[in-house]
């Protein structure tokens, strides 16, 4: 898939290489071919202090979560539900009345919507950033467009809970077209992308294995449709390039979470000084939880996902010295030291959940191959090497047989 002559790719790559590299915090560099690039501290950093904040190249909401009616900012994910709508929505009981409405952060007076379409956004700023960044392209009002139909399409293929959007696709393809350069955004884009087989490794993405092969050219075709009338992108409807956006997104897109009402517990937690008070408001605020499980289980956030140029840099390890957090409750990430790091060490995530990272390492690896086309190395699957090649099911099960046989 050749897209950008060589001379142009290493012109944007340098541009962009002195972008991430601008703070004096952290520095991209390279490590070797197998891992490629890695971010390391420039100084000492405090378990809890920020190594880096950053905003998306390009974020967009699930498509589930906002047909189910989670409402945010169709540009940043801010919620646009007070806490109090939140929790009535979620829990489906308009009897819940929240105290303190000077802790929830939704500002309202400052939401607007698309003159031109549905979509409504947190600020006007919101509105005009995104209509000067792909919205000019996606804007419409009509059910049977063809970007309406390429999302009725991709819902039945990727049931709750999401991992990814067929949005995100839209919205890169998007940015291409409306950017003053495309040739920059396409080589920016291209920085992030990986082959879709990692060829030491021969690991097929789950989302381009044979199972989804048919449905990869139903997207495809669908997003062929949709963007026939913008030659700058045809070379990503490839089937070789459409297939390498979503192992762009399935590797290095980030999850983002807002909630309005998580916001609010916060700020109200910190109002709670007497113990009297303190234990009425954690009463409320698990009666509250409670009935929000009831009726919407574990879906209490705006969910989406976005891709960020300096995080996507950082690697793996199942032991990590760091973690990405959303502090502002919308798509603008932070980077936090977990541990104590060194300067001259380098910064490490999980891809994983922290549940995933007690499982066996087998478990492990598996989740990583399949989904990010590596073998972990890391300090803690080097020392778990000799362990017995298992999933944490299957050790599971053996126990439990091993128990009825004991009976």
């Amino acid at each position: 898939m050749k897209i950008l002559q060589s001379s142009r790719v290493s012109e944007v790559h340098g541009k962009m290489a002195n972008d991430l590299n601008s703070d004096d915090n952290v520095l991209v560099q390279n490590i070797n071919e197998y891992k490629g690039r890695g971010l390391f501290a420039l100084r000492d950093f405090r378990k809890g202090e920020t190594l880096f904040r950053e905003k998306p190249i390009v974020s967009c909401q699930f498509s589930w979560n906002r047909v189910y009616g989670y409402k945010c900012c169709h540009h940043c994910l801010e919620p646009l539900e007070t806490a109090n709508e939140n929790v009535v929505r979620l829990a489906n009981d308009p009897n819940i009345v929240l105290p303190n409405h000077e802790c929830c952060s939704t500002r309202q007076s400052f939401h607007c919507k698309c003159p031109n379409c549905d979509c409504w956004f947190c600020s006007k700023s919101c509105q005009e950033e995104a209509w000067n960044s792909y919205h000019k392209v996606l804007c419409h009002n009509d059910p049977n467009h063809p970007l309406a139909i390429l999302d009725e399409i991709w819902r039945p293929m990727h049931y709750p809970p999401e991992t990814s959007s067929i949005g995100l696709v839209i919205r890169i393809l998007a940015t291409i077209v409306q950017a003053p350069d495309p040739e920059e955004q396409i080589g920016i884009l291209m920085s992030l992308m990986h082959d879709t087989v990692n060829k030491k490794e021969q690991l097929a993405h789950k989302m381009l294995g044979e199972r989804f092969a048919d449905q990869l050219e139903q997207l495809r075709m669908a997003c062929t449709t949709a963007f026939a009338s913008y030659p700058v992108v045809q070379s990503f409807l490839s089937p070789d390039g459409f297939a390498a956006i979503f192992a762009l997104i399935g590797r290095n897109s980030q999850g983002i979470g807002t909630s309005s009402f998580a916001v609010w517990t916060k700020k109200v937690e910190k109002l709670a000084t007497k113990p009297n008070e303190k234990s009425q408001l954690e009463k409320l605020i698990d009666t509250v939880y409670d009935a929000i499980e009831q009726n919407a289980g574990s879906f209490l956030n705006n969910e989406g996902s976005g891709l960020y140029a300096k995080q996507s840099t950082i690697n793996h390890s199942c032991d990590p010295n760091a973690e990405v957090e959303f502090p502002f409750n919308n798509h603008e990430l932070v980077v936090n030291a977990s541990k104590n790091i060194s300067a001259g060490e380098e910064i490490l995530i999980s891809y994983l959940e922290c549940c995933d990272l007690e499982r066996s390492r087998h478990s492990r690896s598996k989740m990583l191959s399949e989904n990010y086309l590596f073998l972990c190395d890391c300090m803690k699957c080097q020392s778990q090497m000799g362990d017995p090649d298992v999933t944490s099911d299957e050790e599971m099960s053996s126990e439990e047989a091993s128990e009825d046989d004991n009976e």
